[in-house]
């Protein structure tokens, strides 16, 4: 080794260090700061996502109870119309014991005419066998003249 002396002054060395330990902190702020505001950017960038993401969920969950709603709506409908068609088809169940009434009464009185034609053919038809035959039995001699 050789004898070399060192002229620096520990004032001039501190000074360097500082120097450079101060362009380090400054580097590392800067770098600091540039990751806090990239950070921040994709944090609003999720932000905004979330927001949309939120706004669709409130969008569907307004048409979920717009459909519950016209779906409770619907069923107080159908059960009104229900009623309705029952109350309708008891008074057509009454209004066919009352037709049904009449119309036996019809059937009756349809039977009544029905017998009164069948016992007026009958006697017209035994008058005409009896006339035939009574024509006949002139006509061949079975009868005497007078």
């Amino acid at each position: 080794m050789s004898n070399e002396t060192v002229t620096y002054s520990l004032e001039s060395v501190l000074t360097r260090i500082e120097s450079k330990i101060d362009s380090l902190e400054k580097r590392m702020d800067e770098k600091i700061d540039s990751l806090e505001k990239r950070i921040d950017e994709r944090f609003d960038k999720v932000d905004e996502k979330f927001d949309k993401v939120d706004e669709r969920f409130d969008k569907v969950e307004d048409r979920l109870t717009k459909l519950e709603i016209g779906q409770a709506e619907l069923k107080a409908e159908l059960k009104g119309d229900i009623k309705v068609l029952d109350e309708k088809i008891e008074g057509l169940k009454v209004d066919l014991k009352g037709d049904t009434k009449v119309l036996d009464e019809k059937i009756e009185g349809l039977t009544v005419r029905v017998g009164y034609q069948e016992f007026t053919n009958r006697g017209i038809l035994i008058a005409l066998v009896v006339a035939v035959l009574g024509g006949a039995a002139k006509l061949f001699g079975f009868f005497p003249n007078p």
